[in-house]
């Protein structure tokens, strides 16, 4: 191979017609080289400048026919790839590319910025970026809405929407849509019934999981994505422990006692993205020392526990929380967790379990501490069984604390003051964030929790079993050192940790 080998320049690259029957498309990423025919059909095989001399070993033995080689720069070559591969993925949402050309559907997709400026498809370019941009912001949720101008998409940033573009034109909107719908594996066609999937992507070498809903609406369909990036979540629950997660001393120790002891059933309540779930990962993280046998059941398991056996929740194939919570009785743990009370044999069998000598950790949904009772009872459970099961019960919710670069003191209006029920601000430290760069102008950065929490006894027992009005078992509970959330709350505020409109958001005025 004495003469120099010819060079080809993009122009000359976007000029091939690609063939994937004799070098496939996974391969070429992998190998950062591509195949295709020229005008003459003749068969080049495209390599970065210097050409890998593995890739050359590799070429003569695997390629399928005699082909020519040419050199270009590695950045061009890349360029094509993703140009592909959006061209094989939008082929795909019209069902026309089958066989050995169709990209692994079940790989992720590669994001980069790179990929996006040079893919020609408007349509894939803002899926993708704003895929991008929804990772580096660390979105929970991505929400792509229809209405009659167009496609509005908006982030849940800290656990509030906030519209970050509008994208003018029906068309547009859905072609978006049957985007997401191509990537989920769901069927573009079916327009009038909700569907469920998900997909994978990858960004700077880390996979993020998506999960896909898609509602039928008045002006087309809307898109829900749920990020999932269990490398940020493993982050964060490594090494994780509960005064990691803000509350104050007093809940702290009483929620720590509480999951040492070595049985009974310890509840924590809040609305969906509350922070139960990590909550409970931390406890266990901290009981978690080799000596037990703990089991988790989930829906979905979001993040891997090192000696923990966790259970994925598989309804379609039959596998429940209670068919598998009665599953879990039988394979001898010392302490369980469940991911959600949601029927009447899931709580009965926890409470069982509890009162059998296992430690069950459990979330169930209700507003505050006091309104879990009444959903047990509701559920069919023994009250007799419930009370002396329980050992307590943490209600909580996530405020978003002000931002540390953009925060500054404020005095609130008069009018907001009265509103939030504070009659007098002595000893409060009023701030709030103006926004900037670090908090995407929201002012906020950053979530802690803020809790109560119902510690049993046996004054308390006997007054749930006696049916006892509920403004009794309040007063009975404030005695004994329980403390509202909306208390848990202010308390940030009079620190200047957030604001009066961020805990009226999140928490009842009393």
């Amino acid at each position: 191979m004495n003469a120099p080998l010819p060079r080809f320049a993009m122009e000359a690259l976007h000029g091939l017609v690609p063939d994937f029957a004799v070098l496939a498309f996974p391969r070429a990423q992998a190998k950062d080289c591509l195949a295709g025919r020229d005008e003459d059909d003749c068969l080049w095989l495209v390599a970065p400048d210097p050409p890998p001399r593995a890739l050359l070993e590799w070429a003569e033995q695997h390629m399928a026919e005699p082909y020519r080689l040419a050199l270009a720069e590695l950045a061009d070559i890349r360029a094509w790839l993703a140009r592909q591969e959006g061209e094989l993925k939008a082929l795909d949402a019209f069902g026309t590319l089958a066989g050995a050309g169709a990209a692994d559907s079940g790989g992720a997709q590669e994001l980069s910025l790179a990929a996006i400026g040079e893919d020609d498809s408007p349509v894939i370019r803002l899926v993708h970026s704003t895929l991008y941009d929804a990772l580096q912001a660390g979105v929970s949720d991505i929400h792509l809405e229809n209405d009659p101008q167009g496609l509005v998409i908006k982030y849940r940033l800290d656990g509030v929407l906030a519209v970050v573009s509008r994208v003018a034109g029906a068309d547009m909107a859905e072609q978006a849509i049957s985007r997401i719908k191509v990537m989920a594996e769901l069927d573009i066609a079916e327009r009038r019934i909700p569907q469920d999937g998900r997909f994978k992507v990858r960004l700077q070498g880390r996979e993020v999981d998506l999960r896909v809903s898609i509602m039928p609406g008045v002006h087309g369909e809307d898109a829900v994505l749920r990020i999932l990036d269990r490398r940020q979540l493993a982050d964060e629950i490594q090494g994780l422990r509960l005064e990691h997660l803000g509350f104050d001393a007093g809940i702290l120790a009483s929620l720590r006692k509480l999951t040492h002891e070595p049985y009974g059933m310890v509840l924590v309540t809040g609305p969906t993205g509350s922070g139960k779930t990590t909550t409970l990962y931390a406890a266990i993280s901290e009981i978690n020392h080799g000596r037990d046998k703990i089991i988790t059941i989930e829906d979905p398991v979001e993040y891997q526990l090192p000696g923990v056996l966790q259970i994925p929740v598989n309804e379609k194939k039959g596998l429940t929380f209670a068919r598998g919570l009665r599953s879990i009785l039988r394979h001898d743990p010392d302490k369980i967790m469940v991911g959600e009370i949601r029927d009447t044999e899931t709580a009965q069998i926890a409470v069982q379990s509890a009162l059998t000598g296992h430690l069950v950790l459990t979330t169930v949904h209700a507003n505050n501490v006091f309104d879990v009772l009444g959903r047990f009872l509701q559920l069919g459970v023994d009250p007799y069984n419930l009370v002396y099961a329980l050992n307590g019960i943490l209600a909580q919710r996530l405020v978003r604390m002000n931002c540390g670069h953009c925060s500054v003191d404020e005095v609130p209006a008069p009018e907001l003051m009265a509103a939030s029920g504070i009659t007098d601000e002595a000893g409060f430290r009023f701030r709030a964030g103006r926004g900037c760069a670090h908090c995407r102008g929201t002012g906020y950065k950053g979530r802690q929790a803020v809790a109560e929490m119902l510690v049993m006894n046996d004054g308390l027992r006997e007054m749930i079993v006696a049916r006892e009005p509920m403004s009794r078992i309040k007063e009975e509970a404030r005695r004994g050192g329980t403390h509202s959330l909306r208390a848990a709350a202010v308390e940030f505020v009079r620190a200047g940790r957030t604001t009066l409109e961020e805990i009226n958001r999140v928490t009842f005025v009393a």
